[in-house]
């Protein structure tokens, strides 16, 4: 670059080159330079090998938004779908603070301990400002996280508990064929995610605290009904007669439900998560329950309702995300809510006028189609 100040006329004017680029404080520094996604065939052999970074890309892309990535985790899932359905689902709710990662921490290691692999799949609850979620369950489950044969994945509600739900089914399928037989599904504990976390697993453990007054709350909510097993944690030291007593509160509330479906009838057990003191006899139970709903058949019939219920609820996804995902029904839903706030048009006659406007057109162009 020419420099006006090299020029003849202002002699003894001169201009340094400018001082070179310091060396690198870390020599061993390389710039990241960001993989290129593997193909299907190439997450689907990794994962059937066990291999958990594979496992891990094909998680995100699962969870990912962009068009081209679902397409290519949807495919992927289709190839891992034959090596699937050979784990225990297990769900585990229960209150914010009830203790459910030091529960999977301890349950998980006794697991882990009768051999297999272990999968925990954990809703993290996300900010409704600013969708962000700390993804902190890791920190929580210390020496789970350190084990071989676990995989630890938390993932954030985003504010779409529907969405999650989905999402997490599908890394059922996927850590499944990369061989895990244990599958923990840890949920948010906000009430609405129990529904969704309980069609997608094969036992639903609530965990309970002793003295909270959420005895009576717990039976509000129906997530009782839902329960395949109450634990009553941190029955430890001074807080075992509280526990031992919440224990036969359980036991009498569980009595107003009517029989379950499977036949099983909910067990309620006291243990120490932090002390580690009834571990064995939790899993006892889910033992139990296993067995007797194998042998009944129910465990098949419930696979199978749960395998319809996803079919329907992926349809009703997609027909809503096509709906409002069309910039034509955008503009319209504006023009007609701003009718609907000003009294110029009731809320029905706005949907109805919507839909007949979105059906012609979906009419016309199956029609195009043919």
């Amino acid at each position: 670059m020419d420099h006006p100040e090299n020029d003849e006329k202002y002699t003894g004017l001169t201009v340094n080159s400018g001082v070179a680029q310091p060396p690198s404080v870390n020599p061993y520094l390389r710039r990241h330079r960001r993989k290129p996604i593997p193909t299907a065939a190439e997450m689907v052999d990794g994962i059937l090998k066990g291999d958990i970074t594979m496992l891990s890309r094909a998680v995100t892309l699962v969870e990912s938004i962009q068009p081209d990535h679902y397409a290519l985790a949807q495919e992927v899932i289709e190839k891992c779908l034959p090596y699937s359905g050979n784990s225990r689902r297990i769900g585990i709710t229960g209150v914010p603070g009830a203790g459910k990662s030091t529960s999977i921490d301890v349950f998980g290691l006794h697991v882990l301990r009768q051999g297999g692999k272990l999968a925990v799949l954990a809703i993290d609850p996300s900010s409704e400002r600013t969708r962000g979620s700390i993804l902190g369950d890791k920190t929580r489950m210390e020496k789970l996280s350190q084990h071989p044969g676990a995989f630890i994945r938390p993932s954030p509600s985003a504010g779409s508990l529907g969405g999650v739900a989905r999402k997490t089914r599908e890394t059922i399928v996927l850590c499944e064929a990369a061989g895990y037989d244990n599958i923990f599904v840890e949920t948010v504990g906000v009430g609405q995610s129990e529904t969704a976390v309980h069609s997608m697993v094969d036992f639903f453990l609530l965990i309970q605290l002793a003295g909270t007054g959420d005895e009576l709350q717990g039976i509000k909510r129906g997530i009782m009904e839902m329960a395949d097993g109450i634990v009553i944690n941190k029955a430890d030291g001074d807080n075992i007669g509280p526990a031992q007593l919440a224990q036969a509160q359980f036991k009498s509330a569980l009595h107003l439900f009517p029989p379950a479906e499977s036949g099983w009838a909910p067990e309620v057990l006291t243990y120490s998560g932090y002390y580690e003191l009834g571990i064995a006899e939790v899993w006892d139970m889910i033992d139990r329950y296993f067995a007797f709903v194998k042998e009944n058949g129910y465990f098949e019939r419930k696979r199978n309702q749960q395998a319809r219920y996803w079919m329907y609820e992926t349809i009703d996804s997609r027909l809503r995300s096509h709906f409002y995902d069309n910039p034509e029904i955008a503009a319209l839903l504006a023009d007609h809510e701003r009718l609907v706030l000003s009294n110029r048009q009731s809320s029905f006659i706005a949907a109805r006028d919507i839909l007949d406007y979105y059906f012609s057109k979906n009419k016309s162009c199956m029609v195009e189609d043919k």
